[in-house]
């Protein structure tokens, strides 16, 4: 898959994977792996970057196979900004699914 589209849209992914509850840093990683692949090394930034913007506070929790586990909760601000997003998206998606119907000659909605 383009490097450019999953950039584009990484951030979304990991606000939405968070809006029904607390999630890890690999458990993320992990839950998107599953739909297209991504390094690890590609999400922690981002959880920083998120995390010092206000839309994620985190707390550590001990695990039963390692070390405590760092847990990234939406924050109230985060999830404005998440719904923001998927708007967005959905206008996006929508435009360039017509787009892509117009020129190929047939409608992908």
């Amino acid at each position: 898959m383009n490097v450019q589209f999953k950039k584009g849209v990484l951030e979304l992914c990991v606000l939405v994977l968070t809006a029904k509850r607390d999630r890890y840093g690999y458990e993320l990683v992990a839950s998107i792996s599953e739909k297209f692949h991504i390094a690890e090394g590609t999400v922690y930034p981002l959880l920083r970057r998120l995390t010092q913007d206000g839309y994620f506070t985190t707390y550590l929790m001990e695990s039963q196979e390692g070390p405590p586990r760092k847990y990234y909760r939406l924050t109230e601000q985060g999830r404005e900004y998440m719904n923001d997003l998927v708007l967005e998206w959905r206008i996006f998606d929508r435009g360039v699914n017509q787009i892509i119907g117009e020129g190929l000659g047939y409608d992908e909605t």
